[in-house]
């Protein structure tokens, strides 16, 4: 009897650590991509270089479209130009999950009262980015320097330029999501497309068309609170 039950417990010997290791196995490839995941942003000159101790927590690749409004402009020779009034992108992971929707709307923090007093009330139209599924958002204004020059970079004429932001307001989710409570700084990277168009907008009767354009690029949020990087899934 002894000989026969020898190789079971044998067996379940070695089953167990097996088991046990497997289990192990799964919680850290559970757990790892949270705080494993490291955001490495790209080479950028100096002007759009984000504050010291700050760090890369999040970033996502946007597909949409920026968006244009033919105006009256007392700098055009014609009279009118194309003013963008909003982006329209949904940005995704390195896996290509939804992560940010990303568009134009008010910043409902009052420290940042639009420059209208007809419209002060509404906030400031700022640059947003809101998470795909804690609902946090952002509010951001392009970064100037001391001397009032804004900090963009163009490498390549036909897409929109590369440019840093400035938090001007953060927003939790409605359930306490706060992933992109902790931005300080937006860098808008390695675009693509995106500028308005040549023509469509070449005089007063033009006034009020608009226009689509496609664009690409990726956009690192930056924050200086200490914590590992979070990829926001």
């Amino acid at each position: 009897m002894k000989m026969r039950n020898a190789p079971k417990n044998h067996h379940t010997r070695r089953i167990l650590p097996m088991a046990c290791a497997t289990a192990l196995a799964v919680v850290f490839a559970v757990a790892l991509p949270a705080h494993a995941f490291k955001v490495t942003p790209p080479p950028v000159p100096p002007n759009l270089k984000v504050e010291n101790g700050s760090h890369a927590f999040l970033v996502g690749h946007a597909v949409g479209t920026q968006n244009y409004v033919c105006a009256p402009s007392a700098t055009s020779k014609t009279g009118v130009a194309y003013v963008l009034f909003t982006p329209e992108a949904t940005l995704f992971n390195d896996e290509g999950h939804q992560l940010i929707t990303h568009f134009f709307s008010p910043n409902p923090d009052s420290h940042d009262p639009n420059t209208s007093a007809a419209v002060v009330a509404d906030g400031a139209i700022r640059a947003t980015w809101v998470h795909s599924r804690d609902g946090s958002s952002v509010w951001a204004k392009v970064h100037t320097d001391d001397h009032g020059v804004s900090a963009t970079f163009t490498p390549d004429k036909t897409a929109v330029a590369w440019v840093l932001l400035d938090k001007v307001g953060v927003e939790d989710g409605l359930t306490g999501g706060n992933i992109l409570s902790k931005t300080t700084q937006v860098q808008r990277l390695s675009t693509t497309g995106g500028n308005a168009p040549d023509h469509g907008c070449d005089s007063l009767a033009d006034v009020g068309h608009t226009a689509f354009s496609n664009y690409t690029a990726d956009y690192f949020f930056y924050t200086n609170q200490k914590g590992n990087a979070d990829d926001g899934n």
